[in-house]
């Protein structure tokens, strides 16, 4: 593995050193964490133990370990810069999002009827979900600098493209390279915090990336359009970003890498890259187990051909009854099936002890698994992950897609006033995340918030159903703020237990399989709503509308404009609104039951004291030092149980 460099006792007393813990006829990379409350293994004190032997840091990969490296290195100021410089980049790729968004159709409208469009449009959201495992592949090999000046690279690749583009295929090539970057920006923002903070704290950071939404969701579409008005045209409102973007980030990189320098100094952390030793024979094959290569083609495979599908049901001939469709999303079903037993067969043959050919094949299958078996059997990571999933396909069969036009339609909101609408759902969500991140922190406990968060979430979409009656504006608003709510405060508390069930090797990859699931369930929400509705809403037109309207039934549903022209109280209006009312209904009993599967999740999600399990993290973070066996130092009692202390005048312990 790594040289290390030998360090003084000065260094050694104010860094500590990595200990080597016993080898086990289990491998290191698949031992359980110690259960809470037992003391962490040390080396034993027999003089014949040879520590060169395999220990459990071996099997932690270049990238993580020069990220512990840089936390045993760096001080409490030196966290300061790289979060004001992360906090600074959220805000500016969010103010891109609500510039840009909105002119997308004024960039598009040139090539608005070209085929390859709505293609672009259908890969840059499978984009989304697949890309993010293999970025925090890349981080945890290569390290989390390479994998931020890459997403940082590629963004910016996706911005001068955007703004340069003449042409539908321009377009689609930039939004590869937008898509890639902005989605694995995200994500590698989410690793970091998660690399530099303790469990009690992290939620509370976990919630930084989204907090400039609050402000850019109302000022993004007035910066867009007097840029236009300006500059005469769109292209400054996507170039610009290449120049402020670098600036945001610059802070955050120089911190990270001059703290791995001075790490790398101290003899903390690698000094090469393992992964490209070896020649021009050896690289490939590490990269191959490194990576976990084979891994990710399988699971990008089987949710890319479950969600195209999904994406493009509704617009090819025969719709779910399109065999073609139904042979893609079982060849998606068979690679996510076959995916377990790729990630289990290296641990399958050593646990097994095959040798031959046979055992030497199985072995180099996944020896660095991008998912572990243990993650796999963990109760809370999948609940938690199975939770990230209903969470959004409920989410999509009642907000999303249709109730923006069900309310210009059916209770004739004007576009500003449905737009406001959908907005109370993130808003309330990024407050909500805000608050129970901060009782976390206080309570040092996750589960029930989850748990909290889901009963809200349902209540709010159970109070949607009155949609099929006359409900007032307010009852519309408050079932807006009752899901936006329970979404913060689920949402957030969930993806902190996949984290803390992972540890820190496979934290990055816990999180892009969170997040990447998060919209997995919206695609297959948004897809089984979609269906519903071309199912419903036609047949209904037929059936209701007035004799002389009945030819016009696909046209108002291919078009909600169409179905304006028809004053409130009209007899065609009121048919249209009987149908979108009915139609509406159905969508939203069945996000019910989906959303009483969210709050089951939440139930199967272990319940334990944020302070007093192993962190995943080394080093100083923000809640303090962890050990290089990842305990956390000092005093674990959350700061409930240290008030309760303090009023009874005693210790109060935590439990």
């Amino acid at each position: 593995m790594f040289e290390e460099q030998s360090q003084s006792s000065r260094e050694e007393s104010k860094y500590g050193r990595a200990s080597v813990l016993p080898a086990t006829s289990e491998p290191a990379w698949e031992m359980e964490f110690a259960p809470v409350g037992e003391n962490p293994p040390t080396a034993p004190p027999d003089e014949s133990y040879d520590m060169s032997r395999r220990s459990s840091r071996d099997f932690v990969q270049d990238g993580v370990r020069g990220m512990e490296a840089i936390s045993l290195a760096w001080t409490g100021w030196s966290l300061l810069v790289p979060y004001c410089s992360l906090l600074l980049t959220a805000f500016v790729t969010s103010l891109e999002g609500q510039v840009t968004t909105p002119l997308l159709s004024l960039m598009t409208k040139p090539f608005q009827q070209h085929s390859l469009l709505s293609t672009t449009f259908v890969v840059r959201d499978i984009i989304y979900v697949v890309a993010k495992p293999p970025i925090a592949k890349l981080a945890d090999v290569f390290g989390r600098l390479e994998a931020f000046c890459l997403t940082v690279g590629l963004l910016i690749i996706g911005y001068i493209q955007l703004a340069a583009t003449t042409s539908v295929q321009g377009f689609a090539a930039a939004q590869v390279f937008y898509s890639v970057g902005s989605t694995g920006l995200l994500l590698v923002q989410q690793i970091f915090i998660a690399d530099t903070t303790d469990l009690p704290n992290r939620a509370l950071f976990s919630t930084l990336p989204d907090l400039p939404y609050l402000v850019t969701v109302w000022i993004g579409d007035i910066i867009g359009d007097q840029i236009v008005d300006s500059s005469g045209s769109w292209r400054w409102a996507f170039g610009m970003w290449t120049l402020i973007l670098p600036i945001a980030f610059i802070p955050l990189a120089y911190s990270l890498f001059i703290n791995g320098r001075k790490a790398s100094r101290l003899g903390l952390g690698p000094r090469t890259y393992t992964t490209l030793q070896g020649g021009i024979t050896g690289v490939p094959q590490n990269l191959w187990r490194d990576l976990d290569i084979g891994g990710i083609i399988l699971l990008s495979l089987g949710l890319s051909l479950i969600l195209i599908p999904c994406s493009i049901a509704g617009y090819v001939s025969g719709g779910w009854g399109n065999g073609n469709l139904v042979a893609m999303v079982t060849m998606g079903a068979i690679f996510l099936v076959i995916f377990p037993f790729w990630e289990a067969s290296s641990r399958f043959a050593r646990k097994r002890g095959m040798e031959g050919r046979l055992g030497s094949f199985l072995g180099s299958l996944a020896p660095y698994p991008l998912i572990p078996l243990r993650l796999l059997k963990s109760s809370t990571f999948s609940a938690g992950c199975l939770l990230a999933v209903f969470y959004f396909m409920a989410f999509y069969l009642s907000v999303q897609p249709h109730l923006y036009s069900y309310l210009i339609v059916v209770r004739n909101f004007s576009v500003s006033d449905a737009n406001y609408v959908l907005k109370i759902f993130y808003v309330t969500a990024t407050v909500s995340s805000l608050i129970v991140s901060v009782f976390i922190k206080i309570s040092n406990r996750y589960k029930w918030f989850v748990t909290g968060g889901s009963c809200v979430y349902l209540l709010g979409i159970g109070l949607m159903i009155q949609l099929r009656g006359e409900p007032s504006r307010s009852a519309i608003v408050a079932s807006q703020i009752l899901i936006g709510i329970g979404g913060g405060m689920l949402n957030v508390p969930a993806q902190l237990g996949v984290q803390a069930s992972a540890g820190h090797q496979n934290v990055g990859v816990a999180t892009a399989i969170f997040l990447s699931l998060v919209s997995v369930g919206g695609a297959i929400g948004s897809a089984i709503s979609t269906a519903l509705w071309e199912r419903y809403i036609p047949s209904k037109l037929q059936d209701y509308l007035p004799d002389g309207e009945k030819n016009r039934a696909r046209i108002i549903y291919e078009d909600y404009n169409e179905a304006l022209e028809y004053p409130m109280g009209s007899p065609a209006r009121d048919a249209i609104i009987r149908s979108y009312r009915e139609s509406m209904t159905v969508l939203l009993i069945i996000a019910v039951v989906i959303a009483v599967l969210v709050l089951a999740c939440s139930l199967f999600m272990e319940d334990f004291s944020l302070s007093m399990v192993q962190q995943g993290v080394t080093g100083r973070v923000v809640g303090g030092q962890v050990d290089e066996n990842q305990w956390k130092k000092g005093d674990k009692r959350s700061y409930l149980r240290k008030a309760l202390g303090w009023i009874a005048g005693r210790p109060v312990p935590n439990v």
